[in-house]
């Protein structure tokens, strides 16, 4: 099983993949413009918190982190309640944009812990 990084990696990959190869409609290009954004940040967030030293400035970025994770699933969302892009296409991002969220949130659940 892949860590939190891998599979931000994983995702970043994905949602480009999707971004790609998706023609977009006049309506669609805002909204997949920051599932892109929102989707690529996740990630490149979770990396720079590795380097952090000072517990709550990792905790700090893991929460950004989260808060990016949290609007690319909204914007997955989106794209699915509007057809804007086919359902199937969506539901894998979708399960792992939700996987994301929970171990995200489990990571600063725990580092709140006392030691």
């Amino acid at each position: 099983m892949k860590d939190i990084h891998g599979r931000a990696f994983d995702f970043a990959c994905s949602v480009v993949r999707l971004y790609r190869t998706t023609t977009a409609s006049k309506a669609a290009e805002p909204m997949l413009g920051e599932l892109l954004r929102f989707g690529l940040s996740i990630g490149s967030i979770l990396e720079e918190a590795e380097s952090i030293h000072d517990k709550a400035d990792f905790i700090a970025r893991c929460r950004v982190s989260l808060r990016e994770a949290r609007k690319t699933l909204y914007w997955l969302r989106l794209l699915d309640a509007t057809r804007t892009i086919k359902s199937p296409r969506l539901a894998p991002l979708t399960k792992e944009a939700r996987e994301i969220v929970a171990s995200l949130s489990a990571i600063i659940r725990n580092a709140n812990l006392p030691k």
